[in-house]
């Protein structure tokens, strides 16, 4: 009786073997296929396992038959070609907020969508272990809540913790819940970003990092919108972020910059190539460009020491000469 269930899943299990185990570089002869077959406990004649790949070209699997001395069968186009299976690869072993078991367990996925012989290739390309990953093994679900939560146009509630020297979790407000309005996931400066708002903070919008989220719940009471936040009919996440230099930053202001010429892929890298620039003389540009006040503003300039310089506002200007003043005087103290 099973060999004759089995005999009924013939065609599922021929696509199962062509997909695992074979390649343009790796085919299987009609005689290969039959003694596969047989481990599934299914017999299998030579021509109607010929109507049975034709069956698979008609259902849209791209089955090549490639004449050598033999007749040899592989799996030619798939969904992903190799060097895109790579790219989903290096995106997930070097994203730091997929921890590096789940890390792990994508990449396994991953590699079954190509033949077992080109997984090897992945394989040999997987880096985990060295990596900083996150802590919080529930992130890769919490993303998946709060994508939910926008979704159905709803609040939640979550707790909020951070770590104390002794590596452990230390919830926010004694362990209380927060209660806030999500509006989108960004993910920036190697994390992901949950931006909302948050009734403490009326008519702004707040960040929280969904590694540091912990028992979030979708709750019943409907989101208050983007408009009736900030007065916008639309809500621009990918400009939104763009002016974000840090999750935890102040308000926009409109910033000229003086950059040496030498840095032109650092701006267009950074604000795109929609940018305008204003040629200085031989050696240098200006730019003017919107961008949220923050540390991390300051700390991205300062990396380029004297081929950058603030025009205006005064106040940034002012705040980076304290800046370099500070650390010019921690270098002088004996």
């Amino acid at each position: 009786m099973a060999g004759n269930t089995n005999q009924k899943l013939k065609l599922l299990y021929l696509m199962k073997i062509l997909l695992e185990q074979t390649d343009e570089e790796n085919a299987l002869t009609i005689s290969d296929i039959i003694s596969e077959l047989s481990r599934y406990d299914i017999s299998a004649e030579r021509k109607s396992l010929y109507n049975d790949i034709e069956l698979l070209r008609q259902f849209g699997i791209d089955v090549i038959c490639k004449k050598t001395k033999t007749f040899d069968y592989y799996v030619g186009n798939r969904e992903f070609e190799l060097p895109e299976l790579k790219l989903l690869v290096d995106a997930v072993q070097s994203s730091k907020f997929i921890t590096k078991r789940k890390s792990n367990e994508l990449i396994k996925k991953i590699e079954n969508l190509t033949s077992m012989h080109l997984a090897k290739q992945l394989q040999r390309q997987v880096f985990v272990s060295d990596r900083v990953k996150a802590i919080n093994e529930k992130i890769y679900y919490n993303v998946d809540t709060l994508h939910n939560a926008i979704a159905q146009n709803r609040q939640v509630a979550f707790k909020y913790f951070e770590y104390t020297l002794e590596k452990k979790k230390q919830y926010r407000k004694n362990g209380a819940d927060y209660i806030v309005s999500p509006f989108a996931l960004s993910w920036a400066n190697d994390n992901y970003y949950l931006v909302s708002h948050y009734a403490k903070y009326e008519g702004e919008l707040t960040h929280f990092r969904v590694d540091r989220m912990a028992d979030i719940t979708i709750l019943g009471e409907q989101r208050k919108s983007i408009r009736e936040i900030t007065g916008l009919r639309e809500f621009n996440i990918a400009k939104y972020s763009q002016q974000m230099f840090s999750m935890f930053s102040g308000d926009n202001e409109n910033v000229h910059l003086l950059f040496h010429n030498s840095l032109i892929n650092v701006v267009i890298d950074r604000f795109g190539e929609d940018i305008f620039i204003c040629k200085q003389g031989e050696e240098h540009f200006t730019i003017s460009v919107d961008l949220s006040i923050s540390t991390a503003l300051m700390a991205w300039l300062f990396q380029f020491g004297d081929k950058v310089k603030i025009l205006s506002p005064n106040h940034l200007a002012n705040e980076m000469k304290s800046m370099a003043e500070g650390v010019a005087n921690l270098y002088a103290e004996k």
